[in-house]
């Protein structure tokens, strides 16, 4: 970190840093936040994953995998058909949000996590 500087103006206290040290000192600042979530159980995604989350076609297929179910075993979970599970991550029926709710709690992740936005 670079000098700083105190100053005094009407009275109140300041501190003067560069932009860059400021720009570093937030860094640390969010980065203590994050690790502070993963040290609380927070759940990380390998970049690999994430990269085919960004690139899939299914996120669901993809969380499926990830999470080593297969169809039969997410639709029971899910409590819908694997038929119609089937139809899901291949595009032909959207879902309705509940179902995508019972889905997204079996495979233990948020709504927004497989819906594309």
């Amino acid at each position: 970190m670079g000098d700083i500087q105190k100053l005094t103006i009407d009275g109140k206290n300041y501190v003067l840093l560069t932009e860059e040290d400021y720009e570093d000192l937030v860094d640390g600042l969010q980065a203590d936040a994050i690790m502070s979530r993963v040290a609380a159980g927070e759940e990380t995604w390998p970049y690999e994953f994430v990269k085919e989350l960004t690139e899939s076609d299914s996120r669901i297929r993809s969380f499926r995998n990830y999470r080593g179910m297969t169809i039969s075993e997410l639709a029971a979970a899910a409590g819908i058909s694997q038929p119609y599970l089937s139809e899901i991550e291949t595009g032909k029926k959207t879902g309705s949000v509940d179902v995508l709710k019972r889905i997204a709690s079996a495979l233990n992740v948020d709504l927004d996590d497989l819906v594309v936005g």
